[in-house]
């Protein structure tokens, strides 16, 4: 690795997803569209956003900015299938193209800046011939390094050579695309990437693992490729031939799945793990097509096995552009197709960090839990998921493995001390902290008693009748409480009758040395959790 990188131009499409959605599926992007994904934008029309629909709002909330809004799923086969004829007009221009995702495409900007008359023409003749073949708005940006043209592609820019490092210094941490690490930064007061940067590098390895290196490279402008890139030995690529040739999406994606979980058994046993790959295929009528992915990180089998069906999947359809034009459609299948690592980097270079970075227990615990699932259905193996949510049992969301960790509840509770993070709601009500260790899935019914022996009641205006003394929990004998907190009073959706609700919550602890949540709703006393 570099530490200069080589400059790159990278060809943006703004809004990508939204226009894939119009070639495809005619969904006119002129009007207020917005692509959904577990019910939250992932990306919307200029026309949505100038109603004030941004990415990360629920699905809910951006239709009551914008009623008019057209809702789209979120389609990654489809993304890549439209963009295969963007990554065809600008081959016929420039050689070496990788494809970074469906609307990004990133490639060497020494050959075409000789070739046009300087990078600026370069970037203004690519954006041209794109626009024409088709009909597609695009940006182009130049920086030292894939991460920084990129960032600079959304301004379309130009940044000169050796100026990347003062680039990035002054954009914002959330400018590396890891929500979990930026959040972290944050809470450290780390709010730029030049912030981050100045960190030690052995420090922020040791602190963050693996990915925060990489992420810490980047911001220091230094080159995008985790660790040692070598080429690879020549057995490492795997190649799978049909008799009855593959023109189907369905046989090709089951194609596309084996292969690559042969390849990243390949890359294990050798102790390597692939950054960039080659997809190529040969069809019946001697027809090569060849395509290369690139990945910030390290790209797993099932990452590897969606990146071959997105490719196959442009190729067979053989999407043209807005204009009608593209490559077209192989006039035959497939019969032969290749994966090749392009770019690996030795798995010894993979320390096992404290947060659950990629490793050889989790990669067999990742396998044990798909197999569980396989076996007795998605919903048999659950994960939790912390969010907002004034009272415990709404602040956790339990979510099949394996899928997309997104919170039931906007607003993660901060750590002791600290106002609510930047843009999520504060949850006014909220219970102090600790968290218990344990959320009934049902609450049970207790009475409170004073020392005189009366029941304690809770006011209107949340006044006890008398300082609690002694807790019986359904049937059970009598506890003395030792101490309590509180009370922490919540209405909610009190516009909703159906669904309003008022309580008040207690901290107790007994002379048993448990600690419990109490919540007194319509009069009753009930047991919603159990502090460790």
């Amino acid at each position: 690795m570099t530490d200069t990188p080589a400059r790159t131009l990278l060809l943006w499409c703004p809004d990508w997803p939204v226009l894939a959605a119009e070639i495809v599926d005619g969904v006119p992007a002129t009007g207020p569209v917005a692509v959904l994904h577990a019910n939250r934008v992932v990306a919307c029309s200029e026309r949505a956003r100038a109603e004030g629909v941004r990415r990360g709002l629920r699905k809910r909330e951006a239709q009551g900015r914008c009623p008019q809004l057209t809702v789209v799923e979120y389609d990654p086969g489809r993304d890549a299938r439209a963009f295969e004829p963007v990554l065809a007009a600008v081959e016929e221009l420039v050689a070496g193209v990788e494809v970074v995702r469906p609307g990004a495409c990133a490639l060497a900007a020494r050959g075409p800046s000789r070739y046009f008359g300087g990078e600026e023409a370069a970037a203004e003749r690519i954006i041209e011939h794109v626009a024409q073949t088709c009909a597609v708005e695009s940006q182009v940006g130049i920086a030292d390094g894939v991460f920084a043209a990129g960032l600079a592609a959304r301004t379309g820019r130009i940044v000169p050579p050796g100026g990347t490092p003062a680039f990035l210094a002054g954009l914002p941490v959330e400018a590396l695309g890891r929500p979990a690490l930026v959040d972290l930064l944050r809470r450290l007061g780390v709010r730029t990437l030049g912030d981050f940067a100045a960190l030690p590098a052995g420090d922020v390895l040791a602190r963050f693992g693996f990915d925060g290196s990489l992420a810490h490279r980047l911001a220091a402008g230094r080159d995008h490729r985790p660790l040692a890139v070598r080429q690879p030995p020549a057995d490492l690529t795997v190649t799978a031939e049909y008799d009855e040739p593959v023109d189907r999406v369905d046989a090709a994606a089951f194609a596309a799945r084996a292969l690559a979980e042969q390849l990243h058994d390949r890359l294990a046993g050798h102790g390597l793990a692939c950054t960039r790959l080659g997809i190529e295929a040969v069809t019946a009528h001697g027809q090569e097509l060849h395509r290369v992915w690139r990945h910030d990180g390290l790209l797993t089998a099932a990452a590897i096995a969606d990146r071959v069906r997105w490719q196959l999947d442009g190729w067979l359809t053989g999407s043209s552009g807005r204009g009608g034009t593209g490559r077209p459609r192989p006039t035959a299948g497939i019969i032969r197709l290749r994966l090749i690592p392009d770019g690996v980097i030795a798995q010894a270079g993979l320390q096992s960090g404290l947060w659950g970075e990629t490793g050889e227990e989790r990669e067999r615990a990742h396998r044990a839990l798909s197999r569980v699932q396989g076996i007795l259905g998605p919903e048999a193996v659950l994960t939790a998921v912390l969010g907002g949510g004034r009272s415990p049992a709404d602040q956790v969301r339990l979510v099949p493995w394996g899928d997309e960790r997104l919170p039931a509840r906007p607003g993660e509770p901060s750590p002791p001390g600290e106002p609510a993070r930047p843009g999520e709601p504060p949850w006014p009500g909220r219970l102090p902290p600790p968290a218990p260790a344990v959320v009934l899935p049902a609450p049970l019914t207790a009475t409170v008693h004073d020392a005189a022996g009366e029941p304690v009641v809770v006011s209107a205006r949340l006044e006890l009748s008398a300082a609690p003394a002694r807790l019986a929990v359904g049937t059970a004998r009598p506890v003395e409480i030792t101490g309590w907190a509180g009370p922490w009073p919540v209405d909610e959706r009190w516009w909703a009758p159906v669904e309003a609700r008022r309580r008040a919550r207690f901290q107790v602890g007994l002379a048993d040395g448990t600690a419990l949540l109490l919540a007194v709703e319509a009069g009753q006393w009930l047991v919603e959790a159990v502090y460790d």
